[in-house]
């Protein structure tokens, strides 16, 4: 196949197209930074510096569209909001423009999301049809989702990426996770009753390859391991793996001192489970928290 990926210099990214490299398929990547991408990704990958002199994306079987500003790196100022947002939704309605303006469209478009889209739901499972409560998390998913539909027609399906904490070696949420546990102020947030919904970065790019091959799926998935835990448990077993105390609780007023109105994004949660991808028949590798911190933080 001939793929279209934006955000692949990233942590889901990169994997990513390693696997699909490896499988033969011809990936092109959509990048700001061409140098560091090629550094990144190799000799094999095309790279695109813009969109703006596109007309369609005929010729590309598949978009895979995984670019946005991290959500969780600096507080949630008004202009912080509106750079997540725009990272995410303009790329986004612009990607599925041209795949509308296409006259052999792409087959399926992949898209970002993330249980973000649900807002704090509690101790309540959180399948893909449970209602959100309408957070920023909810306004900036359900417009990036919205933008990604409309390029659904009986050419092209759509599915949306609902990803909860990507378990990986190279960076992501774990590696800032790990460093208070290495210095030994490792501990939950707040009450440590939130839920954290998970997925290693195997399941993750399986999950996607799984959405790219199987032709009858498309809409929302939640890309997160079946089995969530609470913020407790995984601080917990994040000392237990690295041999370090685990008992430094936050307090939620030090958080929400700290991060402001991001603090949510801690103290809050989604015992976010994926039905639907069972439901196709997808297998996870890591389903349970401790084999999958013991592969990511051993290596």
């Amino acid at each position: 196949m001939k793929i279209l990926i934006t955000g692949a210099s990233g942590l889901i990214g990169r994997r990513l197209t390693e696997t699909l490299l490896s499988q033969s398929h011809q990936v092109t990547a959509l990048t700001r930074a061409p140098e560091r991408a090629a550094k990144l990704l190799g000799p094999q990958v095309q790279l695109w510096n813009t969109l703006a002199d596109k007309t369609s994306l005929d010729g590309f079987d598949a978009v895979i569209n995984l670019a946005g500003e991290p959500i969780a790196d600096k507080r949630w100022t008004k202009d912080q909001k509106q750079k997540l947002c725009d990272s995410r939704w303009q790329l986004t309605e612009k990607l599925a423009a041209l795949i509308n303006a296409s006259t052999n469209p792409p087959s399926v478009f992949i898209s970002g999301s993330a249980v973000g889209y649900y807002g704090d739901q509690g101790q309540a499972v959180v399948a893909e049809d449970e209602p959100p409560n309408k957070q920023f998390t909810w306004q900036l998913c359900a417009r990036w989702e919205a933008l990604a539909l409309a390029a659904e027609s009986e050419r092209t399906r759509v599915c949306l990426l609902r990803t909860g904490v990507v378990l990986s070696q190279k960076g992501g949420a774990l590696s800032k996770m790990v460093l208070p546990f290495r210095a030994g102020l490792g501990g939950p947030f707040g009450d440590g009753q939130q839920y954290m919904p998970w997925i290693h970065i195997d399941d993750m790019v399986n999950a996607i390859l799984f959405l790219l091959y199987h032709e009858t799926l498309n809409g929302a998935f939640n890309l997160v391991s079946p089995y969530p835990v609470r913020n407790d448990q995984f601080s917990a077993l994040l000392g237990e793996i690295l041999h370090r105390p685990s008992f430094m609780r936050v307090p939620a007023s030090v958080v929400r001192l700290l991060m402001g109105e991001s603090a949510i994004l801690v103290l809050g949660g989604q015992r976010a489970i994926p039905q639907r991808l069972e439901d196709a028949g997808f297998e996870f590798r890591y389903t349970e928290l401790k084999p999958a911190l013991e592969d990511v933080l051993e290596k």
